[in-house]
Parts: structure tokens; C-alpha cells; sequence
């Protein structure tokens, strides 16, 4: 349910006009992409191919690599093992994270035997473990009610996670979008995505949840677990504002957000006002990790895949570090990049990224 959509790519990239040259010093250049080292901090490699692996290691990325609870992926099993498969054979730039299922939720087995899938794949390299947003909209417990993230049943899975070290990655409700009339949607993708799949049209599905609704449940979850490293998937659905965003961050000092497939949202508001944007991601630079979503399933083709994976990571890379002027098709509009200091694109693409997922004392 509910497919992760990635943007549309963008168009030719063009100097800015009348922008002089950011001193070399203090920014650096779309030149700059493939030298510096950085982290995608949100992907999925559900196949044994390499080509994913090796797009990232000639673009200089590390990747960590998410399985998810998601029906239209490979099984939960399977993506397992393709994570073993490419950690073992590189540990130092391939990492994942794991996921359970949900079968049997509410039984009395159902939390030691998730624990117990938990140590084992924590015991074969996984630094994190993930939710969908299948809990919220998908999963119903015996009487027939949607399952909320903040559930009782969570508890000891969580303390269980919290114990062994682990970061927990949470993925809940869908882009606002997704609750607005067509004609109020901010990008292009999600007003063809939900008009030709009316079904996912949040606007158009009464008896589901309201975003408010399960925003509120997320806030109360991370709010009741105050010492879990917490990590908000996709800028925590919070993507449509960054003043939204930053509420969230000042009310959980231990959460972090992820960019991955949010960026032309954030696209969508510095069109309207670069300097608020662009001074969100300064002020909280140790707070945010850059991700894309991008995905390599059964069936892809790997050529065409890296060639997409490459142009995806370079167009983010103008908009993020450079003042590079850019036509996004997604928003009909052209974008002038962030031109984030070096400091903060040094850890929002790497040194976030090993903070949240390695400083941690995984026993």
C-alpha cells in the first residue's frame, strides 16, 4: 500500500544569475560532489546486484540499506538477505537496518519472538530497526481498530531496542499531500500519483486516520521514549514545513530527521523563502541526515538505475551545497540551491549520519 514515490528528476542546471562565486573556503562546488565522503542515510537494495554498491562507491557514498514491512518489496526475508550479503562483503561502506512483521501483534509471544529476530539480525551488523507507516493506516488489531505507533504493545520491543543500542527508525503517515484536494497539492508528482490512484487520497478516504491524528501518535510515542534514538523517516512527514519540522526537533532533543524523498517539498517553501529554509538547515545542522529513497528492486534494470541513482545524488548535491540555479519540474518552478556552508553539508551528507547511527553501545 502506499508506494514511495521519488520526485521527478529535474531539468538542465544553470548557473545562477548575477551569483558570484561562494568563496572556496567556506562552500563547495557541484565540482566538489564525487571528493567528498558522504552517507545515504535511506535506501533500499533488495536484490544481490551490485550495481547499487558500485554507483554509490564511485560517487563516494556509504549507504545503509532499510528493509521494510512493505508487501510490494521482496520479503522481509529476502531483504534481509541481500543486506547480509553486502555487509559481509564490505562492512565499512554498506550498513543496513532491520525491520519485523507485524503477524501475531497483540498475542503474548509476539514481543519475544521480535526481540529475538531483533538480537539475531543486531548480531549479523544491523544498526537500526524500522516501522512503517503500515502501523497507523494498515494494521488492525482483533477487534478490528488501526494500530497506533504509540500502542502499549510496543513497549517492551522498544525497550528492547533502547537496551541493545539500537536506532529506530520510524516511517509514519504520508506526505501531507496525501490529505489535500488535488488542486492544493505542492508538487506535480503527488497530484498525478493521487488522482490516478484515488484509493491512496487520504482527501478522499474519510474512514482513515487524519494526518493531525497520526502526527499526534508519532509525537506521543517519541515524547513517551525519550531516550531512544529516534530518527524520523522522510523529515518525519513534517516535509510541507520546516517550521513544523523545527517544533518537532525543539520538542525532542534526541530525535533526528531524514531527507529521503522529501526534498522538493523542501524545494517547494525556498522558492517562497530561501532565507527561512536555508537558515533551518543551519540552525539545526547536527539535527538532519541526507537520504533519497532510492530503491534497486527484483527486475530493475541496473544500468538505468545507476545512471538515475547518479543524477539524483548530483541534482541534490547542486541544490544543498551550491547557489546553482535549477528547473524543477516537480513545482514548475526554478530553484536556487541552498548554498550551505561546508561545515553543515559536512554533516548533513556524513558526520550526522555516523554520529546517530555508530556512537551507540550496542550490546
Amino acid at each position: 500500500m502506499l508506494l514511495n514515490r521519488l520526485p521527478l528528476m529535474v531539468a538542465t542546471v544553470l548557473m545562477a544569475a548575477g551569483c558570484t562565486a561562494p568563496a572556496a573556503e567556506t562552500h563547495y562546488t557541484v565540482e566538489d560532489f564525487a571528493k567528498v565522503r558522504k552517507f545515504d542515510a535511506h535506501v533500499h537494495l533488495n536484490v544481490k546486484d551490485p550495481a547499487f554498491v558500485e554507483q554509490a562507491k564511485a560517487d563516494n557514498f556509504e549507504l545503509l540499506t532499510i528493509n521494510v514491512d512493505y508487501p510490494a518489496f521482496p520479503s522481509i526475508a529476502d531483504q534481509a538477505d541481500a543486506a547480509h550479503h553486502f555487509h559481509k562483503a564490505d562492512p565499512q561502506h554498506f550498513h543496513y537496518a532491520a525491520t519485523f512483521t507485524m503477524q501475531g501483534f497483540g498475542t503474548p509471544e509476539w514481543a519475544g519472538k521480535t526481540n529475538a529476530y531483533i538480537d539475531s539480525e543486531a548480531d549479523q551488523g544491523a544498526l537500526g530497526v524500522k516501522v512503517w507507516k503500515n502501523i497507523g493506516m494498515v494494521e488492525k488489531d482483533k477487534d478490528g481498530k488501526l494500530i497506533f505507533i504509540d500502542d502499549a504493545g510496543f513497549d517492551p520491543v522498544i525497550a528492547h531496542i533502547e537496551q541493545r543500542g539500537l536506532v529506530f527508525i520510524a516511517h509514519q503517515a504520508e506526505p501531507k499531500n496525501a490529505w489535500l484536494p488535488v488542486e492544493e497539492m505542492t508538487t506535480t508528482n503527488d497530484k498525478l500519483y493521487f488522482g490516478n490512484f484515488p484509493e491512496y487520497h487520504m482527501y478522499k478516504q474519510p474512514h482513515m486516520p487524519r494526518y493531525e491524528a497520526l502526527i499526534a501518535a508519532r509525537d506521543r510515542f517519541v515524547t513517551k521514549h525519550p531516550e531512544l534514538n529516534f530518527v524520523g523517516a522522510h523529515m518525519g512527514s513534517l516535509e510541507w514545513s520546516v517550521d513544523e519540522a523545527a517544533k518537532f526537533l525543539d520538542a525532542h532533543p534526541n530525535a533526528t530527521l531524514e531527507l529521503a524523498a522529501r526534498i522538493t517539498q523542501i524545494q517547494y517553501q525556498s522558492v517562497r523563502d530561501h532565507d527561512k529554509v536555508r537558515n533551518f538547515f543551519i540552525k539545526y545542522q547536527d539535527r538532519l541526515m541526507y537520504g533519497t529513497d532510492l530503491t534497486l528492486n527484483p527486475g530493475d534494470d541496473p544500468a538505468a538505475f545507476r545512471a538515475t541513482a547518479h543524477e539524483y545524488w548530483r541534482n541534490d548535491w547542486a541544490y544543498l551545497a551550491t547557489d546553482t540555479v535549477r528547473r524543477v519540474d516537480d513545482i514548475e518552478a526554478d530553484v536556487t540551491g541552498l548554498n550551505l556552508p561546508k561545515s553543515v553539508i559536512d554533516k548533513l551528507y556524513y558526520t550526522n549520519a555516523k554520529r546517530v547511527f555508530f556512537n551507540q553501545n550496542k550490546n
